[in-house]
């Protein structure tokens, strides 16, 4: 009987499928453990077999946490919202709805054939009606809700309302505006659209106007990660800075407490590491400095209003050779003198073309000087103010002082701009490098000479604050996240405008459905699509629609109960499922969706809807499969020629990707090389034997066309990418799941090889060997098992489980292989031994375990079992329990030297007593012979290690 794996796997595929066996309950006496990929964007190209890795990782752990014992939830989705949807179907001329209905048909195809547990019953399409409207619903809990800074929790509005009618906002400091203040009568006086403005700056889902990346080509807005070197990393437009009306998530509310959040959960410590420094909190001053123009070569004219610095080292103040302002600042405008303006309005618009992102990671000096001067309040030093791309107006007050001799950045600054610079750490700087020590006495520093840096900033903070120039202030480099697109296919906001003032609406006309049209093309003024409906605008209602986080910052909550039309989750079931026991997904959301998602969470938890404050107990981050894309070389002057790579060195060639698929290692299938694209129909190709072959050549006498390879990212465009089902088709699903898990370690990032997986292929078969022979059938039996054999199993047992619950499902493939070698020479193809096997490898490869645990319990001895026709399922088996007994040895080969030179080796009981081990060891033959009938001076015994025999 013959491994047959597609009948195999298409049989309990089916059979899993009818009987609905991952169907997961929300009642159970069992523990329950929740498993959780990063649901897909199903894209037109859908899966390749970089995809899959996480997936299969999760579910090897939920069927593993299944056979223990555990209720275990594990669902599936689609993250369906979004600009790439919308992109794509603009590039295919189809209706967003219509192409991302379609590409989800294509990968839930290709997730079946490899086999997943996931309970389809619970799929959540975050762009349906059905979805989204409980995601209109918690926009709508944000936007009526604000943060209570003394409580350090969200609170109703109409709480806030109360507040004010009571006392004005005297002890609720207003996170839109600082300054703002207001007594009760004041509150009272203010007209409707006055007291909407001012909640507006309170609300945690607030519309605000800001500096955003808006893309003319794409119509609409950019995120930082969505901008590379100028342009839009989907089609490579141009993006520019543009103030526009936005919608915000006021997640700054909440930094402290997404900060001490990571201290409860399991993350790794980079993952950790990039939300701590996305959040940036610092400690430091807020300093203001008067701002003098020269209108002329002896005069100086003063500014109104002073230029407010930032710092993190007040201590530094006396070395502060220049300021930085960012080129987005508002007093740019109104300081720059009329000899710099030109080059000022220069370079701001070079600065508009570049992301955040970008600008921090530039290595490249750059900056324009203003003109203007900053006044030291302390001795009266006028200082120039420039401005460079390498100040954000997002951080801080969007201006820093610039300290050379210790911050490196500003010494490079001042070093390319030939800026003096002031030594205020003596020997400390060197003059090549700045030193941001905190530990040097303080030099040329006025009042704080002599004083240690780190005692001087107190004194310095303690002197503004008397002066009434500055004050102590707690900083955060994150930002209110943008909470809006000008794009169509997105959650509308269930947002009214009337008269300038958002009117949230009801919770009975959610949800507001998406209108569906067949033009999408951007609004007016940069508004979004919906701009241009007429229906849509009488209504008043918001043009602009949600980003593509909206909906997946909650839907691990949706999965727990995603058919209830009541609320988008039952607390009795939120508080069952509680949080995700291991959320599996790669590291490109490190920040923007996972602090997305951690911010609703709290938010929710604050409002009494959910139990829990953190959506994730563990995170594991997937590494990425690389593509090994392969080269042919074309002459650079003769498009039409291409030579073997072994030849190149002798040409001026060009490397041009080509199709992976159609070449076998390195060697290319020339036929189908021919036939992958019109332009390479009639083209030269010289061989690695310096045969030269042409359209009607197919003589190649023993030459080959080599390629060459290189390991990149895998993408269409690189043509490096294979279709997960073409490699199922090849060798079955069970194959591919242990093939990708043996490529390496889960979280590291690794290149494909396809080489490889016919070793893993014929491990499954060597493992079907032990229970059928293609001849004889039936090779299995009752008997005893040896010690030898329960040995190589209890073995097995705690090497497949510890490696399982660490993750490291490489080496459990290994171990797996292992054990089928070692019973392959045992020739064991007993009951007692391969049941537990099989229920071992059913996470890894659970078409074949099913099919042979099926074999081995179909047999009148287990009948009984089985009730009325029923069938047992590996999937609802007991975990094999690891027994120490069968592993502990009870004897040791012990090296036995004369002399100090071994001789022979002799097996020996580990109970063994000195006297027995010298009397075993003496009367050995071999031993004795090595003798000679020589007299024993002394006999040495190191327990566990060791014998020597002096004679």
């Amino acid at each position: 009987m013959e491994y047959n794996f597609r009948a195999i796997e298409k049989k309990w595929q089916e059979q899993w499928k009818a009987s609905g066996a991952y169907k997961v309950s929300n009642e159970s006496s069992k523990p329950k453990f929740y498993v959780l990929d990063m649901f897909p964007y199903p894209s037109g190209k859908g899966l390749h077999v970089g995809h899959p890795l996480g997936f299969i990782a999760s579910d090897i752990y939920a069927r593993f946490k299944r056979l223990k014992g555990y209720n275990v939830l594990h669902p599936m989705g689609y993250d369906a919202f979004g600009l790439p949807a919308e992109q794509y179907a603009i590039e295919h001329g189809i209706h967003p709805a219509v192409s991302t209905a379609q590409n989800i048909q294509n990968f839930r195809e290709q997730l079946d054939n490899i086999g997943f547990s996931y309970d389809w019953d619970r799929e959540v399409r975050t762009s349906e009606p059905g979805y989204y409207k409980w995601t209109q619903w918690i926009f709508l809990q944000l936007f009526n809700s604000y943060y209570d800074r003394s409580a350090q929790k969200a609170k109703s509005i109409a709480l806030l309302v109360s507040v004010f009618e009571q006392e004005g906002n005297l002890n609720q400091e207003c996170p839109g505006d600082s300054s703002l203040q207001f007594n009760a009568s004041e509150w009272k006086a203010f007209t409707q659209k006055e007291q909407q403005d001012i909640l507006m700056l309170y609300r945690l889902a607030f519309c605000g106007y800001g500096e955003v990346n808006w893309c003319e080509a794409l119509g609409t807005v950019l995120a930082n990660d969505e901008v590379v070197n100028g342009v839009s990393e989907r089609g490579g437009h141009p993006v520019v800075k543009k103030k526009l009306r936005q919608w915000y998530l006021r997640i700054t509310e909440y930094a402290d407490r997404l900060l001490d959040g990571l201290k409860t959960i399991e993350f790794s410590e980079a993952m950790t590491e990039m939300q701590t420094n996305w959040i940036g909190k610092s400690y430091g001053a807020e300093i203001d400095f008067a701002i003098v123009s020269p209108q002329s070569s002896a005069q100086l004219t003063p500014h109104a209003a002073p230029l407010t610095v930032y710092t993190t080292r007040p201590d530094t103040i006396f070395g502060v050779d220049f300021m930085v302002v960012a080129p987005e600042h508002e007093l740019i405008e109104k300081i720059s003198t009329g000899e710099q303006k030109a080059a000022v309005e220069e370079y701001i618009t070079y600065v508009k073309s570049r992301s955040d992102r970008e600008r921090q990671a530039e290595k490249k000096i750059s900056g324009c000087f203003t003109g203007a001067y900053a006044i030291n309040p302390f001795n009266g030093k006028q200082i120039p103010i420039w401005i460079s791309e390498y100040v954000l107006a997002g951080y801080g007050t969007g201006a820093i002082m610039g300290v050379p001799c210790g911050d490196e950045r500003d010494h490079k600054f001042a070093q390319h701009f030939k800026i003096p610079i002031t030594n205020i750490i003596g020997e400390y700087y060197n003059g090549v490098e700045a030193n941001p020590t905190k530990d040097a006495k303080l030099e040329n520093s006025d009042f704080l000479n002599g004083i240690v840096m780190r005692d001087a900033i107190a004194i310095v903070n303690n002197r503004l604050e008397e002066m009434g120039i500055g004050k102590k202030k707690v900083n955060y480099k994150m930002r209110d996240a943008a909470f809006s697109r000008q794009r169509y296919w997105g959650e509308p906001f269930p947002i009214q405008w009337k008269s300038g003032i958002a009117i949230p609406l009801p919770e009975t006309e959610l949800p507001l459905l998406l209108p569906e049209v067949d033009s999408y093309s951007p609004g007016p003024e940069g508004e979004g699509p919906l701009a241009n409906i007429p229906e849509w605008v009488a209504r008043e209602l918001e043009t602009n629609t949600m980003p593509g986080y909206a909906g997946s910052s909650w839907y691990f909550l949706r999965y727990m109960d995603p058919h209830n039309n009541e609320t988008f989750c039952d607390r009795k079931v939120s508080d069952y499922w509680n949080q995700v026991d291991l959320y599996i997904g790669g590291t490109e959301h490190a920040v923007g969706h996972l602090l997305y998602s951690r911010l609703w969470t709290k938010v929710l938890f604050d409002l009494g809807h959910i139990g829990f404050q953190e959506p994730y107990k563990k995170l594991l981050n997937q590494g990425m499969i690389q593509g090994s894309s392969r080269f042919v070389h074309r002459l650079k002057t003769d498009p039409d020629f291409f030579v073997s790579h072994n030849l190149i060195s002798e040409y001026d060639t060009l490397p041009i990707h080509v199709d992976v698929n159609i070449v076998d290692g390195l060697e290319l299938d020339i036929a189908a090389f021919r036939i992958w694209k019109p332009e390479f129909a009639n083209v030269k190709l010289l061989l690695d034997n310096n045969q030269l072959i042409t359209s009607s050549e197919t003589d190649l006498k023993g030459g080959r066309f080599i390629c060459s390879a290189e390991v990149e990212k895998m993408s269409k465009s690189k043509f490096n990418t294979i279709n997960p089902n073409d490699l199922v088709n090849k060798f079955g699903a069970d194959t591919f799941r242990m093939y990708e898990m043996f490529l390496g370690p889960v979280d590291q990032s690794k290149p494909w090889d396809t080489k490889g997986i016919e070793g893993v292929h014929r491990f499954l078969k060597k493992l079907w060997r032990l229970f059928f022979d293609e001849i004889k059938g039936k090779l299995w039996n009752d008997e005893k098992a040896t010690d030898e054999e329960l040995k190589v199993l209890h073995r097995t047992i705690r090497k497949i489980e510890d490696d399982t619950e660490r993750y490291s499902f490489n080496t459990a493939v290994s171990a797996f292989m292992i054990c089928v070698n070692d019973l392959s020479d045992l020739k064991c193809s007993k009951r007692e031994i391969l049941e537990p096997l099989t229920i071992m490898l059913t996470p890894y490869a659970p078409h074949i375990a099913e099919e042979l645990y099926h074999h081995l319990k179909n047999t009148p001895l287990f009948a009984q079992q089985r009730g009325a026709g029923g069938e047992l399922s590996v999937l609802d088996a007991s975990y094999p329990i690891f027994q120490e007994k069968y592993v502990t040895e009870s004897s040791k080969e012990y090296p036995v030297s004369i002399n100090g030179k071994v001789r022979t080796n002799i097996n020996i009981a580990l109970d063994a007593t000195a006297e027995q081990v010298e009397t075993i060891a003496l009367s050995n033959e071999l031993i004795q012979k090595w003798i000679e009938g020589k007299p024993v001076k002394k006999f040495i015994f190191v327990k566990g290690k060791m014998i020597n025999v002096v004679v």
